[in-house]
Protein backbone atom coordinates (compact mmCIF):
# COMPACT_ATOMS: atom_id res chain seq x y z
CA UNK A 1 0.00 0.00 0.00
CA UNK A 2 2.52 2.39 0.84
CA UNK A 3 4.73 1.56 -2.52
CA UNK A 4 1.46 2.49 -4.34
CA UNK A 5 0.86 5.45 -2.44
CA UNK A 6 4.36 6.71 -3.38
CA UNK A 7 3.77 5.85 -7.00
CA UNK A 8 0.37 8.03 -7.11
CA UNK A 9 2.13 10.57 -5.60
CA UNK A 10 4.64 10.97 -7.74
CA UNK A 11 2.87 10.53 -11.09
CA UNK A 12 0.26 13.29 -9.71
CA UNK A 13 2.89 15.78 -8.53
CA UNK A 14 4.43 15.45 -11.67
CA UNK A 15 1.35 16.11 -13.87
CA UNK A 16 0.35 18.92 -12.17
CA UNK A 17 3.71 20.86 -12.20
CA UNK A 18 4.57 19.93 -15.82
CA UNK A 19 0.79 21.54 -16.69
CA UNK A 20 1.14 24.67 -14.59
CA UNK A 21 4.74 25.15 -15.74
CA UNK A 22 4.02 24.56 -19.37
CA UNK A 23 1.47 27.25 -19.67
CA UNK A 24 3.29 29.52 -17.50
CA UNK A 25 6.21 29.49 -19.73
CA UNK A 26 4.78 29.40 -23.07
CA UNK A 27 4.26 33.26 -23.73
CA UNK A 28 7.51 33.63 -21.83
CA UNK A 29 9.40 31.45 -23.94
CA UNK A 30 7.72 31.92 -27.16
CA UNK A 31 6.13 34.79 -27.65
CA UNK A 32 3.90 34.38 -31.10
CA UNK A 33 1.93 31.95 -31.73
CA UNK A 34 2.58 28.93 -33.94
CA UNK A 35 2.68 25.38 -33.95
CA UNK A 36 3.35 24.17 -30.51
CA UNK A 37 -0.15 25.57 -29.07
CA UNK A 38 -1.52 22.25 -31.15
CA UNK A 39 1.46 20.05 -30.23
CA UNK A 40 1.07 20.99 -26.14
CA UNK A 41 -2.82 21.63 -26.50
CA UNK A 42 -3.40 17.29 -26.81
CA UNK A 43 -0.92 16.77 -24.42
CA UNK A 44 -2.51 18.82 -21.69
CA UNK A 45 -5.73 17.34 -21.68
CA UNK A 46 -4.11 13.56 -21.50
CA UNK A 47 -1.91 15.52 -18.47
CA UNK A 48 -4.83 16.73 -16.96
CA UNK A 49 -6.77 13.41 -17.10
CA UNK A 50 -3.81 12.04 -15.50
CA UNK A 51 -3.95 14.29 -12.84
CA UNK A 52 -7.69 13.59 -12.16
CA UNK A 53 -7.31 9.56 -12.07
CA UNK A 54 -4.13 10.07 -10.20
CA UNK A 55 -5.50 12.19 -7.43
CA UNK A 56 -9.00 10.11 -7.13
CA UNK A 57 -6.00 6.99 -6.82
CA UNK A 58 -4.01 9.15 -4.09
CA UNK A 59 -7.66 9.52 -2.39
CA UNK A 60 -8.49 5.57 -2.24
CA UNK A 61 -5.47 5.09 -1.23
CA UNK A 62 -4.88 7.40 2.18
CA UNK A 63 -8.63 6.17 2.79
CA UNK A 64 -7.24 2.96 3.43
CA UNK A 65 -4.17 3.14 4.45
CA UNK A 66 -5.88 5.04 7.57
CA UNK A 67 -8.17 2.39 7.49
CA UNK A 68 -5.87 -0.42 7.23
CA UNK A 69 -7.30 -2.50 5.20
CA UNK A 70 -7.47 -1.95 0.52
CA UNK A 71 -11.34 -2.30 0.70
CA UNK A 72 -12.12 0.69 2.65
CA UNK A 73 -10.83 2.86 0.07
CA UNK A 74 -14.16 1.85 -1.99
CA UNK A 75 -16.21 2.49 1.45
CA UNK A 76 -18.26 5.28 0.94
CA UNK A 77 -18.92 6.14 4.44
CA UNK A 78 -15.49 6.01 5.58
CA UNK A 79 -14.59 8.13 2.29
CA UNK A 80 -17.23 10.49 3.48
CA UNK A 81 -15.05 11.09 6.80
CA UNK A 82 -11.80 11.11 5.74
CA UNK A 83 -13.30 13.95 3.22
CA UNK A 84 -14.70 15.44 5.62
CA UNK A 85 -12.83 15.06 9.08
CA UNK A 86 -9.65 14.86 8.16
CA UNK A 87 -7.14 17.93 7.12
CA UNK A 88 -5.93 16.13 4.08
CA UNK A 89 -9.74 15.19 2.72
CA UNK A 90 -11.23 19.12 3.47
CA UNK A 91 -8.37 20.25 1.24
CA UNK A 92 -8.31 17.41 -1.20
CA UNK A 93 -12.24 17.58 -2.29
CA UNK A 94 -11.33 21.17 -3.36
CA UNK A 95 -8.29 20.12 -4.89
CA UNK A 96 -10.63 17.17 -7.40
CA UNK A 97 -12.86 19.82 -8.01
CA UNK A 98 -10.23 21.81 -9.37
CA UNK A 99 -8.98 19.49 -11.57
CA UNK A 100 -12.27 18.33 -12.99
CA UNK A 101 -13.48 21.49 -13.82
CA UNK A 102 -9.91 22.46 -15.72
CA UNK A 103 -10.47 19.18 -17.62
CA UNK A 104 -14.30 20.34 -18.90
CA UNK A 105 -12.21 23.85 -19.66
CA UNK A 106 -9.78 22.38 -22.18
CA UNK A 107 -12.74 20.67 -24.05
CA UNK A 108 -14.25 23.78 -24.47
CA UNK A 109 -13.74 26.80 -26.91
CA UNK A 110 -11.73 28.49 -23.47
CA UNK A 111 -8.99 26.21 -23.59
CA UNK A 112 -7.17 28.65 -25.85
CA UNK A 113 -7.29 31.35 -23.02
CA UNK A 114 -4.44 31.32 -20.83
CA UNK A 115 -5.76 33.36 -18.27
CA UNK A 116 -8.60 30.73 -16.96
CA UNK A 117 -6.24 27.51 -17.53
CA UNK A 118 -3.52 29.84 -15.01
CA UNK A 119 -6.04 30.54 -12.77
CA UNK A 120 -7.32 27.05 -12.45
CA UNK A 121 -3.66 25.44 -12.68
CA UNK A 122 -2.55 27.75 -9.96
CA UNK A 123 -5.38 26.41 -7.90
CA UNK A 124 -4.81 22.74 -8.52
CA UNK A 125 -0.68 23.62 -7.46
CA UNK A 126 -1.66 25.77 -4.80
CA UNK A 127 -3.70 22.52 -3.01
CA UNK A 128 -1.01 20.71 -3.12
CA UNK A 129 0.98 22.99 -0.31
CA UNK A 130 -0.95 21.65 2.20
CA UNK A 131 -0.87 18.20 2.12
CA UNK A 132 2.56 17.92 3.10
CA UNK A 133 5.00 18.35 5.69
CA UNK A 134 4.41 22.02 5.91
CA UNK A 135 0.44 21.28 7.46
CA UNK A 136 1.91 19.47 10.21
CA UNK A 137 2.65 22.91 11.76
CA UNK A 138 -0.11 25.02 13.41
CA UNK A 139 0.14 28.86 14.26
CA UNK A 140 1.78 31.80 12.04
CA UNK A 141 4.58 29.38 11.87
CA UNK A 142 2.55 26.92 9.90
CA UNK A 143 1.01 29.51 8.05
CA UNK A 144 4.32 30.95 6.66
CA UNK A 145 5.66 27.74 6.56
CA UNK A 146 2.77 27.01 3.52
CA UNK A 147 3.42 29.70 1.77
CA UNK A 148 6.68 28.84 1.49
CA UNK A 149 5.87 25.51 0.23
CA UNK A 150 3.66 27.04 -2.65
CA UNK A 151 6.65 29.03 -3.71
CA UNK A 152 8.89 25.92 -3.97
CA UNK A 153 6.28 24.19 -5.40
CA UNK A 154 5.70 27.63 -7.50
CA UNK A 155 9.48 27.21 -8.94
CA UNK A 156 9.55 23.75 -9.66
CA UNK A 157 6.43 24.06 -11.49
CA UNK A 158 7.90 26.27 -13.69
CA UNK A 159 10.92 24.65 -14.32
CA UNK A 160 9.60 21.10 -14.75
CA UNK A 161 7.50 23.23 -16.84
CA UNK A 162 9.52 24.83 -18.94
CA UNK A 163 11.85 21.72 -19.82
CA UNK A 164 9.17 19.83 -20.97
CA UNK A 165 8.16 22.90 -23.51
CA UNK A 166 11.98 23.20 -24.21
CA UNK A 167 12.34 19.25 -25.22
CA UNK A 168 9.23 20.32 -27.38
CA UNK A 169 10.53 23.09 -29.14
CA UNK A 170 14.22 21.21 -29.55
CA UNK A 171 12.24 18.14 -31.50
CA UNK A 172 10.63 20.28 -33.99
CA UNK A 173 12.64 23.29 -33.89
CA UNK A 174 11.89 24.95 -37.41
CA UNK A 175 10.29 28.10 -37.24
CA UNK A 176 12.42 29.11 -33.79
CA UNK A 177 15.31 30.98 -33.10
CA UNK A 178 16.94 28.18 -30.71
CA UNK A 179 19.59 30.70 -28.90
CA UNK A 180 16.78 33.04 -28.29
CA UNK A 181 14.39 30.56 -26.86
CA UNK A 182 17.54 29.46 -24.40
CA UNK A 183 18.40 32.97 -23.48
CA UNK A 184 15.00 33.07 -22.37
CA UNK A 185 14.75 30.37 -20.60
CA UNK A 186 18.25 30.54 -18.71
CA UNK A 187 17.34 34.10 -17.76
CA UNK A 188 14.32 32.95 -16.09
CA UNK A 189 16.02 30.06 -14.93
CA UNK A 190 18.05 31.49 -12.69
CA UNK A 191 15.35 33.38 -10.41
CA UNK A 192 13.74 29.95 -10.39
CA UNK A 193 17.03 28.23 -9.17
CA UNK A 194 17.23 30.36 -6.75
CA UNK A 195 13.83 30.57 -5.29
CA UNK A 196 14.19 26.79 -5.03
CA UNK A 197 17.17 26.79 -2.96
CA UNK A 198 16.16 29.41 -0.72
CA UNK A 199 12.41 28.09 -0.13
CA UNK A 200 14.29 24.39 0.15
CA UNK A 201 16.52 25.43 2.93
CA UNK A 202 13.75 27.16 5.08
CA UNK A 203 11.41 24.23 4.71
CA UNK A 204 14.26 21.83 6.18
CA UNK A 205 15.18 24.54 9.10
CA UNK A 206 11.89 24.55 10.12
CA UNK A 207 10.95 21.01 9.78
CA UNK A 208 14.04 19.31 11.38
CA UNK A 209 16.27 21.97 13.26
CA UNK A 210 18.78 22.15 11.40
CA UNK A 211 19.96 23.31 7.62
CA UNK A 212 20.84 18.97 6.95
CA UNK A 213 19.23 16.43 8.85
CA UNK A 214 21.29 13.35 10.28
CA UNK A 215 21.84 10.60 9.82
CA UNK A 216 23.31 11.43 6.53
CA UNK A 217 23.02 7.73 4.56
CA UNK A 218 19.35 6.53 6.07
CA UNK A 219 15.90 7.53 5.71
CA UNK A 220 14.74 10.93 5.17
CA UNK A 221 18.41 12.82 4.65
CA UNK A 222 19.16 9.87 2.42
CA UNK A 223 16.43 10.77 0.00
CA UNK A 224 16.81 14.20 0.30
CA UNK A 225 20.38 13.81 -0.64
CA UNK A 226 19.29 12.19 -3.35
CA UNK A 227 16.98 14.76 -4.18
CA UNK A 228 19.71 17.58 -3.73
CA UNK A 229 22.26 15.50 -6.31
CA UNK A 230 19.95 15.19 -8.87
CA UNK A 231 18.97 18.69 -8.65
CA UNK A 232 23.24 19.56 -9.15
CA UNK A 233 22.95 17.56 -11.69
CA UNK A 234 20.55 19.52 -13.66
CA UNK A 235 22.39 22.91 -12.48
CA UNK A 236 25.60 21.65 -13.80
CA UNK A 237 23.38 20.84 -17.35
CA UNK A 238 22.05 24.02 -17.05
CA UNK A 239 24.66 26.04 -16.46
CA UNK A 240 27.02 24.05 -19.43
CA UNK A 241 24.42 24.84 -21.93
CA UNK A 242 24.29 28.27 -21.04
CA UNK A 243 28.01 28.50 -21.60
CA UNK A 244 27.98 27.07 -24.66
CA UNK A 245 24.49 28.95 -25.84
CA UNK A 246 26.83 30.59 -28.65
CA UNK A 247 27.11 27.45 -30.82
CA UNK A 248 23.81 26.29 -29.69
CA UNK A 249 22.77 26.17 -33.74
CA UNK A 250 25.61 23.75 -34.53
CA UNK A 251 24.87 21.47 -31.41
CA UNK A 252 21.62 20.99 -31.92
CA UNK A 253 21.24 17.23 -30.93
CA UNK A 254 23.51 17.57 -28.28
CA UNK A 255 21.64 20.20 -26.71
CA UNK A 256 17.87 18.43 -27.31
CA UNK A 257 19.97 14.96 -25.42
CA UNK A 258 21.27 17.41 -22.57
CA UNK A 259 17.78 19.12 -22.10
CA UNK A 260 15.87 15.66 -22.10
CA UNK A 261 17.93 14.15 -19.35
CA UNK A 262 17.68 17.75 -17.44
CA UNK A 263 13.74 17.24 -17.36
CA UNK A 264 14.21 13.50 -16.71
CA UNK A 265 16.41 14.32 -13.37
CA UNK A 266 13.60 17.07 -12.57
CA UNK A 267 11.26 13.90 -12.31
CA UNK A 268 13.65 11.86 -10.62
CA UNK A 269 13.71 14.92 -8.21
CA UNK A 270 10.07 14.72 -8.04
CA UNK A 271 9.79 11.06 -7.66
CA UNK A 272 12.31 11.79 -4.47
CA UNK A 273 9.76 14.08 -2.76
CA UNK A 274 6.80 12.15 -3.67
CA UNK A 275 9.05 9.37 -1.12
CA UNK A 276 9.48 11.80 1.23
CA UNK A 277 6.57 12.99 1.58
CA UNK A 278 5.54 9.77 3.24
CA UNK A 279 8.60 9.79 5.10
CA UNK A 280 8.81 11.61 9.10
CA UNK A 281 11.41 14.32 9.60
CA UNK A 282 12.90 15.28 12.70
CA UNK A 283 11.10 18.28 13.86
CA UNK A 284 12.93 20.47 15.86
CA UNK A 285 11.87 21.06 19.44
Amino acid sequence: MANALVLCRFVHFAVVLMLFGAWFFRPLLLNRVNTIDQRLSPITRWLTLVALVSGVGWLLLVTASMAGAWDAGFDSSTLQRVLGKTSFGQVWRWHLLFNALLLVLLFTPLKDRPAPRLFLGGLLLATLAPVGHGAMLDGIVGQLLLLNQLIHLLCASAWLGGLMLLVMVLRRPEGHSIRAVLQRFSGLGYGLVGGLLLTGMVNMRVLTGTFWPTPLFSGFALILLIKAALVAVMLGLALFNRLRIGDCERRLGALRFSVTLEWLLGLGAVAAVSLLGTLPPMLSS
